[in-house]
């Protein structure tokens, strides 16, 4: 129930203070005005109480009155999260549409889940059992892809002393009472959960699991592992939203959360109108069936971007802690930043490196440290992977939000505007980025591929770093000044750049590489490197190398090869040794 707990006195924007009772506590939610606009406390000064309200502040005027609820800002967390598309404090939208149209009304006063929808619930403990938080107490079918865990919440111990048979319930409706030393509590599926509360975990795991993507540059020469960290910044056109779009889709994680936090309008109706079409890859069924998406668009209350973002985040750690590995995606942190530039200086801060406030890197630290791989309170696994988008003005990656976000990050995927612009994608740079899990994931590939995946990765690392300088020699000088084994290594890194790194989003076999595929392309074009660089040894003409017939199939190969045809590639193997070997002995009898 609200109560009244002052009037306002000073209006900013989404900022505004009030005066009244000191019966309210930081971090409130409260309701301002008639309308009842949602807003949350974020500073108190004895009587004083300033807001930052998530709705248009338009018409409120001081002396309106301001109620508190008495609850942090909160997400209701249950079944029905899948598949829904919410705003930055969870207001279902597709239900806001029919009330207010295309745009979203003020005041509108709905329930994030919908209390109507019968569950079938199936129960997996019985009476007289003992439970603690994050216990099960059963199982809900919520999508096709999806079966949610019906958890005991944290805090709460005791033996049931009543449960729900198997069978339709709402999810506000009792389905056990347990019995606790603080006397009966009756739970229900319905949990609420303040957004800026990490969730208990037993334990934190390393982390030594990649979650595969099926991008080569990604998962190859910068993994990411379940329950990482990773930035993807880049400037306009560079490719961010389709590359999070290829994680989201081929990504081995469990559930997909993607929060739309301050693009443009039309980008995230982009991905409203894509998502719900796009399909699992891994059963066939529409890909909403695992996804939860958050939308504030940047003509949407600035402040509301905050809360978006833990919104998503909480969202992700409530199917974390059913022991589902959860993959997030932020498109994009760099106006979450912004919104709290724009608030901050509405509050007369004293702003930091160009405008932001001083505690932009404690915000962007305490986001990311809330991924990771645990221990669940029950003794299951689950992980959150958090990868967030960077959109830096002019690609320019010694900008704040960049640099610190690069503090709480293990994983740099740097997009380049001149790759892109070359119609390279992903436009990845492998010379500016990097992944600080290499030694995580090490024991993984060699023993998932039996290969000596680590080595490969640092000799392709290492042709593309020769590569890189020597193109700025042979802008200068032209490659014909250059040593035949020097052009060897730039022929290898074309290889490497079109026939590994490139990748077709929209090619029904290059989309997705599995990690087998990944290494058979990677040993061809290594295994082409070393024999070249003999070959030359001996007096051969680069020339004579390049023309070889097996350099075309060795580009196509990405496309040509579907992930369960390894053997295609010991073929195309034997059909290079053979020509390298007519080759060599050639310039052996000239010899």
């Amino acid at each position: 129930m609200s109560e009244l707990i002052g009037k306002i006195t000073w209006i900013n924007g989404p900022v505004m203070k009030a005066f009244g009772s000191r019966n309210v506590s930081m971090g409130e939610m409260v309701e301002v005005g008639e309308e009842h606009l949602v807003g949350e406390v974020i500073r108190l000064d004895n009587n004083e109480i300033t807001i930052q309200v998530y709705e248009e502040t338009s018409g409120i005027t001081p002396g309106m009155t301001v109620f508190g609820t008495g609850s942090p800002l909160s997400v209701e967390l249950g079944p029905g999260l899948i598949g829904s598309i919410f705003d930055g404090i969870q207001r279902p939208l597709s239900v806001i549409e029919k009330f207010s149209g295309s745009f979203i009304g003020r005041g509108i006063q709905l329930t994030p889940l919908y209390r109507g929808t019968k569950w079938h619930f199936i129960p997996s403990v019985k009476i007289g059992d003992s439970v603690n938080g994050g216990s099960f107490l059963g199982s809900v079918p919520e999508t096709s892809m999806v079966i949610h865990k019906v958890m005991v919440p944290p805090g709460i111990s005791g033996r049931i002393k009543w449960l729900a048979s198997a069978g339709e319930y709402s999810i506000d409706e009792p389905i056990a009472m347990l019995a606790t030393e603080q006397g009966e509590k009756p739970v229900s599926m319905l949990r609420r959960w303040p957004v800026r509360q990490p969730r208990p975990v037993r334990a934190r795991l390393e982390k030594n699991i990649p979650l595969l993507t099926g991008q080569r540059i990604l998962d190859t020469f910068f993994p990411l592992v379940k329950g990482g960290t990773a930035a993807i910044p880049g400037g306009f056109g560079t490719g961010k939203t389709i590359t999070q779009h290829q994680v989201a889709k081929w990504s081995d994680a469990d559930v997909v959360v993607y929060i739309g936090c301050g693009e443009r309008g039309n980008e995230m109706t982009e991905v409203l109108q894509d998502f719900p079409a796009l399909i699992d890859p891994r059963s066939g069924l529409p890909l909403m069936d695992r996804t939860v998406l958050i939308a504030n668009t940047s003509n949407m209350q600035v402040a509301a971007r905050d809360a978006s973002i833990y919104t998503g985040v909480t969202i992700a750690e409530f199917y974390r802690d059913m022991g589902y590995h959860v993959a997030l995606m932020a498109d994009s942190t760099s106006r979450w930043a912004e919104a709290m530039r724009e608030i901050s200086g509405r509050l007369e801060e004293m702003p930091a490196q160009e405008g932001y406030p001083a505690y932009l890197s404690s915000r962007l630290a305490e986001f990311y440290e809330r991924a990771g791989l645990v221990q669940n309170l029950d003794g299951s696994k689950g992980s959150v992977s958090i990868i967030g988008a960077v959109s830096p003005p002019g690609g320019d990656f010694s900008e704040p939000v960049t640099q610190q976000t690069k503090q709480y990050t293990r994983v740099f995927w740097g997009l380049d505007k001149t790759l892109a612009s070359a119609r390279h994608f992903p436009s990845v740079n492998w010379l500016n980025s990097y992944s600080e899990y290499l030694g995580n994931v090490s024991d993984w590939w060699e023993k998932e591929t039996g290969s000596p995946w680590r080595d490969y990765r640092a000799e392709a690392m290492a042709i593309l770093n020769e590569e890189g300088h020597l193109d700025e020699i042979v802008k200068l000088v032209g490659e014909d000044a250059l040593p035949d084994t020097q052009r060897v290594t730039l022929e290898t890194g074309r290889l490497l750049r079109e026939g590994f790194l490139q990748q077709n989003a929209m090619d029904p076999v290059d989309t997705y590489s599995t990690p087998q595929k990944q290494i058979k392309m990677l040993e061809l074009i290594l295994h082409f490197h070393r024999r070249a660089l003999k070959i030359v040894s001996i007096g051969a003409l680069i020339k004579s190398i390049k023309e070889l017939p097996v350099i075309n199939p060795l580009i196509r190969m990405k496309n040509s090869i579907k992930n369960q045809d390894l053997s295609e590639f010991d073929k195309l193997r034997e059909q290079m040794d053979m020509q390298m070997d007519n080759l060599e002995s050639l310039y052996n009898d000239k010899q």
